[in-house]
């Protein structure tokens, strides 16, 4: 009987994380998975087994110069609840052909249920399968070029951390794989696990923006003022009514200035980044309380429960109340 990766536990009483390392790997990538949900545990239980595999669980060549030995081979896909390929050396990443029982085994995997995520590289890996055509998927910047010319069908949004389109998951490049796996876990058993696990790996739990904060490009000058204790003092204050104009004063900047320099400390516009949090907030709120739906609005900042339902149904895909059943019941 099929898992169903909305429903965690498998027979074991974990959910198995099959993590698929081929040649040309890149060992960092191939870590962050044990690391990440290795720390994720309830009541001082374990809530993930990962075990990394490989084609006849054959030693793989890594890009530090170094063989990784997995202890399992392609079977581990035939049973894993998570199928997760790390990243590959990104300079052949658009030209080298993968092996079709790879690639026949991920799609087995996700044809009987299985989720698929990638971080980094292994993005390439998972489009060959076909199973990104249509979807959004993510990559590391500096590949995406590659990766277009390559899979045409896929939507890829080079500037956000990872994309979660259900069944299929992407990350960007290495430390996004971590935000990728912590996203993970809180999608199987909530903020509070994720959370912990986060302080265990000494990471933060959610980070802001995405790929173009890290994009090669000319930096602001020493002299120029950060946006960084506006940001704070905005995240103490998600209740309150905030804009551009009252963040841009609280900064003592000029609104242009002040949303060119957030852009480039972000990522993303003050708007959006604003949102974002309020949303983060509403869910922790929503995951961990017994607000009512309209007062967990009012102290994210929406405002209205018509608001936050608003922003519920565009960036989450479901409703406030929807979500609570689903993740306190998990």
């Amino acid at each position: 009987m099929c898992k169903n990766p909305a429903m965690p536990f498998a027979d074991s009483g974990r959910h198995r994380i099959a993590v698929l390392a081929l040649d040309d790997a890149v060992p960092f990538d191939v870590g962050i998975p044990g690391q990440v949900f290795g720390a994720a545990e309830r009541d001082g239980g374990k809530l993930y087994s990962v075990h990394v595999c490989s084609p006849g669980g054959a030693p793989v060549e890594t890009t530090a110069g170094y063989a990784i030995a997995p202890k399992y081979g392609l079977e581990e896909l035939e049973t894993a609840d998570t199928v997760l390929v790390p990243g590959i050396r990104g300079l052949t990443a658009g030209t080298r052909e993968f092996p079709a029982e790879v690639l026949g085994a991920i799609r087995a995997a996700a044809a009987r249920g299985a989720r698929v995520a990638s971080i980094c590289t292994g993005a390439f890996v998972v489009a060959a399968t076909g199973l990104l055509d249509g979807r959004r998927a993510t990559t590391h910047w500096m590949w995406a070029d590659s990766f277009r010319a390559r899979y045409p069908e896929v939507t890829l949004d080079p500037d956000v951390l990872f994309i979660d389109e259900g069944p299929i998951a992407s990350s960007a490049g290495v430390a996004a794989g971590i935000d990728l796996c912590l996203h993970l876990v809180r999608r199987d058993f909530g903020s509070e696990v994720a959370n912990r696990a986060a302080r265990r790996c000494v990471a933060p739990p959610w980070r802001d923006g995405g790929q173009a904060q890290f994009v090669e490009r000319p930096m602001p000058a020493v002299s120029d003022a950060s946006t960084g204790p506006t940001r704070a003092w905005a995240l103490e204050h998600l209740d309150e009514p905030l804009d551009l104009a009252t963040m841009a004063a609280h900064a003592g900047m000029s609104v242009r200035t002040f949303t060119r320099r957030f852009r480039q400390e972000t990522g993303r516009a003050p708007g959006p980044w604003l949102t974002a949090h309020r949303l983060e907030r509403a869910r922790h709120l929503l995951e961990e309380t017994d607000l009512p739906v309209e007062r967990v609005a009012v102290r994210a900042g929406f405002g209205t429960t018509a608001s936050l339902r608003q922003h519920f149904a565009t960036s989450v895909g479901t409703s406030p109340g929807a979500y609570r059943r689903t993740f306190r019941a998990s």
